[in-house]
């Protein structure tokens, strides 16, 4: 089964991270919750506690199949900060594989310079950005390895499309049919 690597840092946006694991782990997907420290409860944006399964200290590229960040403007910039991550960013872009941002995550990705031309993300992070390509009418966008969402709205979509892409259409569909998410076009 794929393995997925989700950072949390202070501040992160509650509903995007626990929306896109839950729908995720129904899937079947094998979700590491990695803090950027030692202390394994995460505070989210609206005080709402999360208990990563470890530190992102010590994760390897090789290990995962995707990352995935959550956004919320504290802890995307606190990711867009933490070397490990964006060194894990880039050793993921560099071997082709996944990486997922939604809202202003995408922020993270483009300090890591891994954000691809034609993206997503919450209206007015753009102008954080400087790649091109800004595609604010599609909830989810896929440019070669990278997968961005636009935000708290979008977030069961973004799972969903997700799931589509490591474990495949009939899988997506089964799971959007189950969580009455009939309104995600991406599976």
């Amino acid at each position: 089964m794929p393995k997925v690597l989700v950072p949390l840092a202070e501040g992160f946006e509650e509903i995007e991270a626990v929306s896109v694991i839950d729908v995720m782990r129904r899937a079947g997907i094998e979700v590491v919750l990695a803090s950027l420290d030692e202390r394994m409860n995460v505070r989210g944006a609206h005080g709402i506690e999360i208990q990563a399964d470890r530190s992102i200290q010590g994760i390897d590229a090789d290990d995962l199949d995707m990352i995935v960040l959550p956004g919320g403007w504290g802890g995307t910039k606190a990711l867009a900060a933490d070397e490990r991550v964006q060194a894990l960013l880039k050793a993921m872009d560099a071997k082709g594989k996944r990486i997922g941002a939604i809202c202003a995550a995408p922020f993270a990705l483009e300090a890591a310079g891994v954000l691809k031309e034609g993206y997503t993300c919450y209206p007015g992070i753009e102008s954080e950005i400087k790649t091109g390509g800004f595609t604010p009418q599609n909830d989810v966008v896929t440019s070669g390895n990278v997968m961005t969402s636009r935000g708290p709205g979008t977030a069961i979509c973004f799972g969903l499309a997700i799931v589509k892409q490591l474990v495949g259409r009939e899988a997506c569909e089964k799971l959007r049919n189950g969580l009455l998410a009939g309104y995600c076009a991406d599976c």
